[in-house]
């Protein structure tokens, strides 16, 4: 049972059909041509007991992952953030599926991410790591590019070793694909690698970390929070929704502004900044990034205000809110680097408690690891 206990990471919300990690790698494809690098996170969570504070601690911080990777860079590209989420060890999922669910595949949806973190719930179950790293593997569209930054983040905090699908397999199997296996015990560091935490980590090449998953969100208020805020509303309204994905994607997008509003004024600061950010993306209803991701776009797609346009008022229009945004992610990054430097001062003046919390071990690890991959931030 997982007692407040877990990692933290983002997020989402769906299911999928179950399936295991293949016994043998899938091909790698090797390109010339550098194309747009990736860095890929999926996310396994245990649910199987209670773990508010470890939620908590998600919903707070899942910006601040997103904004760790907005400055990072390989070879002077930015690379397109995805991000996975699965829970495992919850009685809600059929044991036939190992009592694991892929809830949000990889996506650069950042919104469905939170939306799904804000929908989680627990359930008693039985928690098989062995499982859930096979499903992983076996479920995602991982990367074939060798070059790309593959990461699998698990988090609880019971035996490694419990379930049908031996981990050191699965470990083994996810190595040899170029998928990097991390493990977060929500426990101490003797108990974790008493139940094989720390030796799942080193059999794919990854980070074994702990946490106190009942540790308090640190929360900063600051001056330029106001201000931001205003902003991010003024960032709204620079996207225009087409398609069929469109009206529901502007609804999910003001909902995780008002729930990260509801935590903190510092949470809707930290997401208002990442939105402002390249991680941001989407071209799948926003008419302006789809413009910019070169996407085609038919009148009948758009809104109703712009449908009785002809193609140069449309594409004038469109280029209007892109100047818009530009402009505005501009003030938004400024505040958020004054912000930034207002919070780094304030938080040595508090607590030296040097524990770790979900966010801090999964933003060092994966770091860390971008830089050996060869990314520069």
């Amino acid at each position: 049972m997982f007692r407040k206990s877990l990692l933290a990471a983002c997020i989402a919300a769906l299911t999928a059909a179950p399936c295991f990690a293949e016994a043998d790698p899938k091909p790698v494809i090797e390109s010339k041509v550098m194309a747009e690098p990736k860095i890929q996170i999926a996310i396994l969570l245990d649910t199987s007991g209670s773990m508010d504070g470890l939620i908590n601690q998600t919903r707070e911080q899942l910006w601040r992952i997103v904004n760790t990777f907005a400055t990072a860079k390989k070879e002077g590209k930015r690379p397109k953030l995805e991000l996975a989420l699965y829970q495992y060890g919850n009685d809600s999922v059929p044991a036939a599926q190992h009592h694991v669910q892929r809830i949000v595949p990889l996506t650069t949806d950042l919104d469905k991410v939170s939306e799904a973190l804000f929908k989680l719930s627990t359930n008693g179950g039985n928690e098989y790591c062995g499982a859930a790293i096979s499903h992983a593997l076996g479920e995602l569209e991982w990367s074939p590019n060798p070059k790309d930054l593959k990461l699998v983040y698990i988090a609880g905090n019971e035996p490694f070793t419990q379930g049908p699908i031996a981990f050191r397999d699965a470990v083994k199997t996810a190595i040899g694909r170029g998928i990097v296996v991390n493990t977060i015990h929500a426990g101490t560091q003797q108990q974790g690698v008493s139940d094989s935490w720390a030796e799942a980590a080193k059999l794919a090449d990854g980070n074994f970390l702990f946490i106190d998953s009942n540790r308090a969100v640190a929360r900063v208020d600051a001056p330029q929070d106001t201000e931001i805020a205003k902003l991010n509303e003024s960032l709204n309204k620079t996207y225009i929704a087409y398609g069929g994905k469109g009206k529901e994607a502007v609804a999910r997008q003001e909902a995780q502004d008002k729930n990260a509003g509801g935590l903190s004024a510092s949470s809707l600061s930290t997401r208002a900044t990442a939105k402002a950010s390249a991680m941001y993306q989407n071209g799948d209803w926003d008419a302006v990034d789809a413009k910019k991701e070169g996407k085609k776009i038919t009148a009948e797609e758009m809104p109703a205000e712009l449908k009785n346009l002809n193609d140069k008022e449309r594409d004038e229009f469109i280029a209007k809110k892109a100047a818009e945004r530009s402009e505005i992610q501009k003030q938004i990054g400024k505040l958020a680097a004054e912000r930034e430097s207002f919070v780094q001062n304030e938080m040595k003046k508090r607590s030296k408690d040097s524990t770790k919390s979900m966010d801090d071990a999964l933003i060092e690890s994966a770091r860390s690891q971008a830089v050996k991959a060869d990314y520069a931030f």
